[in-house]
């Protein structure tokens, strides 16, 4: 008999250009060997140039696809990216508290390209509900100054930003320093210990998806049954490769590539 893979859920939004969003979680997390399932809570018009539009899914439409994917199926690792509002955040928060399993959260506010992704009035709710439910949360510096309003400029900054998130109760902070010049260092804090995970800057401007795609690695990884410094490393390794290899799309910024690791074999 085959085997049944690990399962992993993302709830989060739709890239219909397919770079970021569930789209890249999904092609994240089959080139993880793992079964990827989503819960689609919002729908994006969007391309390489931006975010044309979005619409949000009724609460109840979230919480039944999260209902019949678990109840039936079975997780064991969970991913949150784009929520957009106070409802949805909230209702993703208690669906969360009932399970046991790991929780990534990446707390998208904003695309690639500046278009805002959460409402203004759904921080405090994701500060409130979403964070203390989760085992790691993976800010960008925008997003921890939106969070915290902790400001990052070196990267002597960063534990001080990752001691900020953490007071919102996640377990894990990871604090990605990827908008600062010289290597891309993030750092991973659970107020005791502290990694430091390092790669080189690629010049490469097709990046789309970077974000998504590290929250579903480290996801993936978790819940093949390591722990969170191992599932963060080996996402990391990931997220580089796909970064390299980024290629163009359309008129403005491209996708990372999910497939790189295979891109040679076809």
């Amino acid at each position: 008999m085959v085997q049944t893979p690990p399962r992993v859920l993302t709830v989060a939004g739709s890239d219909s250009g397919g770079g970021a969003g569930i789209q890249a979680d999904l092609k994240t997390m089959l080139a993880l060997g793992v079964h990827g399932m989503s819960v689609i809570a919002a729908v994006t018009a969007q391309n390489s140039l931006g975010v044309q539009g979005y619409w949000e899914l009724p609460a109840e439409a979230v919480r039944a696809q999260f209902r019949s994917v678990v109840d039936d199926i079975g997780v064991q690792a969970i991913k949150t990216g784009m929520l957009a509002s106070p409802a949805l955040v909230e209702t993703v928060a208690d669906l969360l508290s009932e399970v046991s399993v790991p929780v990534v959260v990446d707390p998208v506010a904003a695309s690639k390209h500046g278009d805002t992704l959460l409402a203004g009035e759904a921080l405090d709710t994701l500060r409130g509900r979403l964070l203390p439910v989760s085992t790691i949360v993976t800010p960008n510096l925008h997003e921890v100054e939106l969070l915290t309003g902790h400001k990052v400029r070196e990267r002597a900054d960063m534990r001080g930003a990752a001691e900020a998130v953490l007071a919102f109760g996640p377990r894990w902070a990871l604090v990605k320093g990827g908008h600062l010049e010289g290597e891309a260092a993030d750092l991973l804090y659970d107020g005791t210990d502290e990694y430091w995970f390092t790669s080189p800057r690629y010049d490469n401007r097709h990046t789309h998806g970077t974000g998504c795609t590290l929250a579903s690695a480290i996801a993936s990884v978790l819940a093949t049954g390591e722990d969170v410094p191992t599932a963060v490393a080996a996402a990391k390794e990931y997220v580089t490769g796909a970064i390299k290899a980024g290629f163009a799309l359309g008129e403005g910024i491209g996708p990372v590539d999910h497939a790189w690791r295979w891109r040679d074999t076809f």
